[in-house]
């Protein structure tokens, strides 16, 4: 049975559809192939999914709104508009409140690792949903895994240029510029700090990126060099902006590296 309804429902995970109105749809499977053009240009803004099993279901949050997707009899959608979360103060946790004609629904996104029922992946993020349409006087709760996907346009290699809005050169890094080569399909990245080699992970959330267990060779340099100042400033990244082939990293300091591709 649970091979059937696997059959019927993976078409549905991988293809989405606008969400340009508030609404509560239902569509038959043929609607969700003849739109796939359509859901392909929506997975360009999509920044966080979740799925999960038995009942199967899926959500999809981009910059356009909501879009949580659940099989009973037939596939149905419910569609709203993006909403601030609430975050949490103890933990890495987000909530949404969204409230609309056609329904309510409730969010919680905990960064927890989380394991698929069916195919045994791990996820980073643990969700739950709870439904209510129309006048239904309950909510129903859905639980599964989630991930958000790091924006496309880090995939990069990136060579340093300023660093506390001071150009660099010669003088600061006699061995060669930092460059920063960003992997957004494995979240790793690797590089030059200066003097050492330099490799670590990508943390990504919407408005957040971090460079995590940043890990260097153990290279003597020269006392000039200024790799220990750029490595801090990068361990203590919180946030992005990308602009006219230049990548700015910030950290809540007001300290900044900004790369040019």
């Amino acid at each position: 049975m649970k091979a059937a309804f696997l059959f019927v429902i993976l078409p549905w995970i991988v293809l989405g559809c606008n969400a340009a109105k508030t609404t509560s749809t239902v569509k038959e499977p043929t609607d969700i192939v003849s739109s796939s053009r359509q859901a392909l240009n929506q997975d360009q803004i999509i920044y966080f999914r979740a799925a999960g099993n038995e009942p199967f279901w899926s959500l999809k949050i981009s910059d356009t709104g909501f879009q949580f997707s659940y099989f009973t009899s037939k596939i149905q959608t419910f569609n709203a508009p993006l909403v601030a979360p609430i975050a949490g103060q103890d933990a890495n946790v987000k909530r949404y409140r969204i409230v609309t004609e056609s329904g309510q629904m409730n969010i919680q996104i905990i960064q927890n690792d989380c394991k698929d029922s069916m195919t045994g992946v791990l996820s980073p993020y643990t969700v739950e949903v709870e439904l209510k349409l129309g006048t239904a006087p309950i909510f129903i709760t859905y639980k599964g895994c989630g991930e958000y996907i790091t924006d496309a346009r880090l995939h990069d290699t990136w060579i340093l240029e300023t660093m506390n809005r001071k150009p660099i050169g010669n003088d600061d890094f006699s061995m060669g510029l930092p460059r920063l080569e960003i992997n957004t399909k494995s979240n790793h990245f690797y590089g030059f700090a200066g003097c050492n080699g330099m490799s670590g992970s990508v943390f990504f959330e919407k408005e957040v990126l971090r460079f995590t267990k940043i890990a260097t060779t153990r290279k003597m340099c020269q006392t000039q060099n200024k790799e220990i100042d750029f490595i801090k400033i990068l361990q203590s990244t919180t946030s992005y902006e990308i602009s006219n082939d230049k990548l700015i990293l910030r950290n809540t300091s007001g300290e900044e590296l900004i790369f040019k591709k």
